[in-house]
């Protein structure tokens, strides 16, 4: 699986993040511009010793990432969708996408692929979930689905 963060702002949540897919075998891509930089102490504390364990890609945009990626399954996670991330059929490939902590996904973006928009169903009132929680719960329903075969 791969986890993409476009243009991510907080370090911590990117470490933790990036400790979540060291954990999982999972590719972590990050869009810039990024919000902070990669020496960032925060970033490498949240990560604590996993980095060695954990691809990172980094990529100048999201175009790059569509164009390397070409033939995946893309999944946008955004509030604004109607679909739970329960109701995909996941592949071990597939691309789960988040966008920055302070505005999400652009909505262009979320425009031209309605129907690859997914959300984690919460109450009304609740604005979001923290990224790096939102990325562990969609991420291991997609390892659940395939059986956690590569974890094994």
């Amino acid at each position: 699986m791969h986890i993409v963060l476009v243009e991510p702002e907080i370090p911590g949540n990117t470490g933790n993040i990036a400790r979540l897919c060291a954990a999982t075998n999972s590719e972590l891509h990050l869009v810039k511009p990024l919000g902070f930089s990669i020496e960032d102490k925060y970033l490498k504390r949240a990560g604590l010793d996993y980095w060695n364990l954990v691809k990172v890609h980094i990529h100048e945009s999201f175009a790059e990432v569509l164009e390397l990626y070409k033939g995946h399954n893309f999944y946008y996670n955004t509030t604004k969708a109607d679909q739970s991330y329960t109701d995909i059929q996941y592949n071990s490939d597939d691309l789960l996408v988040f966008g920055k902590e302070t505005a999400g996904l652009p909505e262009e973006l979320l425009a031209a692929n309605q129907g690859y928009c997914i959300r984690i169903p919460m109450v009304d009132d609740a604005r979001s979930l923290n990224l790096s929680n939102a990325a562990a719960i969609v991420l291991y329903e997609a390892l659940r689905q395939e059986k956690f075969l590569n974890l094994k």
